[in-house]
């Protein structure tokens, strides 16, 4: 279900809002951890060539040739330097691919220096030992291009200058996607919230103002008002305000996820029945029981028995002259059949009559009308124990409304 065109224009901009900051949020995030991750991965690759020269400078002096120009100092990685400085500075010996100037100084023996110079082939890390060999001191050095590390890093960085803004239009396309929707949801529940709290107005106003019509009445007139002719319609709107304000009470604690029912093995054919004589003591319409079988649910009796007088007294309001009540054993379970030979339901209208404050006839009076909350309760408490509700047609010629709860 989406929000009407009213409900889009007024939560657009808050779509809006929590898309940017979502993005905003991401993004910078995202910028963070790209900086963190390149600048760690720089530095262990640099890490890695400067192990990778110094290593090998070290084999090298260890494994000193009596020839400088041995095998042992040709034939390396192409991105390695390797030369061999004689006393007076100068190149005894030299890797193929590199050549020039030396890269650092001579050293004494024992020495060693680590350096980043620039050479004709680009930028190189050099690692140099001074050994002795020959006769003479020497000086090798080993250098690893840093070109390598350039390079990755430079890549690293185009596929975040392209991922970055392709991960912020998903997250934004993401984000307004899931927003949507929630956003709706809660404005419904808003709205529905505000028609709630209006109807329970409404209908609380009604009782209250009779109240006071009848109390006014009794000061205005008090030698023509008799106790008994005050009290009976007095206690008479008393009690249809409590009642209300139980169904109200009780609807809230569905609304907060505070119903709290009783798990017990109830015989539903009993409250059935009791509601059976209920109707018959308090109407004058014919109540057949005689569809009635033995039946036992799991759940709260007092909670189902007022799914019974809420759905008795519904029939009874729109009934003629007759009402039956039966309970049967189906496949889903338990069914309870609440019959009337009233005006029935129009199939349109068998979902909205769940609804709270829903009276399908306006017109009608308020004594005859009810309040509009009684099958609302009986959707809520059968639905709290694991059952459904719905309106079908009634062999009686008006409406049936079928309750199916989980047999035990």
């Amino acid at each position: 279900m989406v929000a009407d065109g009213g409900d889009a224009a007024r939560l657009r901009p808050i779509r809006w809002r929590t898309t940017g900051i979502a993005v905003a949020v991401v993004g910078v995030s995202v910028v963070i951890v790209s900086v963190a991750l390149l600048l760690t991965l720089r530095s262990t690759l640099s890490d890695q060539v400067h192990d990778d020269a110094w290593l090998r400078a070290n084999e090298l002096a260890a494994a000193w040739p009596d020839d400088p120009r041995s095998p042992l100092l040709v034939g390396d990685a192409e991105d390695m330097l390797i030369q061999v400085l004689a006393t007076d500075g100068s190149v005894l010996a030299s890797s193929t691919n590199v050549a020039g100037e030396p890269a650092v100084a001579r050293l004494d023996p024992g020495e060693s220096v680590e350096t980043t110079t620039p050479l004709d082939e680009g930028q190189y890390y050099v690692a140099a030992a001074g050994v002795e060999g020959d006769g003479e001191a020497r000086t090798v050095l080993v250098g690893r291009t840093l070109d390598d590390v350039s390079e990755t890093t430079w890549a690293v960085v185009w596929v975040l200058l392209i991922g970055v803004p392709l991960l912020l239009v998903v997250v934004a396309a993401t984000t307004w996607w899931l927003v949507g929707p929630v956003l709706a949801r809660e404005e419904r529940a808003a709205r529905r919230q505000r028609q709630f709290v209006s109807n329970a107005s409404h209908e609380l106003r009604s009782p209250i103002a009779a109240v006071r019509q009848h109390a006014e009445v009794a000061l205005a007139h008090p030698d023509r008002v008799a106790v008994g002719d005050l009290a009976t319609p007095v206690l008479g709107e008393t009690i249809r305000l409590q009642e209300m304000v139980e169904d109200l009470l009780l609807l809230a604690r569905v609304d907060e996820r505070a119903l709290r029912l009783e798990h017990a093995v109830v015989d539903v054919d009993d409250l059935v029945l009791d509601e059976i004589r209920r109707l018959r003591t308090s109407t004058d319409l014919v109540v057949d029981g005689s569809g009635v079988h033995a039946s036992r649910v799991r759940g709260d009796a007092r909670m189902l028995g007022r799914v019974l007088r809420n759905a008795g007294d519904n029939a009874a309001r729109h009934a003629h002259e007759s009402v039956a009540l039966s309970t049967s054993r189906v496949a889903g379970g338990i069914e309870i059949c609440v019959d009337d030979d009233g005006p029935g339901i129009a199939a349109a209208d068998r979902s909205r009559v769940f609804e709270r404050f829903v009276r399908l006839d306006e017109a009608r009076t308020r004594d005859h009308g009810g309040s509009g909350l009684g099958l609302a309760i009986v959707a809520e408490v059968v639905a709290a124990h694991g059952g459904r509700v719905d309106i079908a047609e009634s062999p009686l010629g008006g409406a049936r409304l079928r309750i199916t709860l989980p047999a035990v």
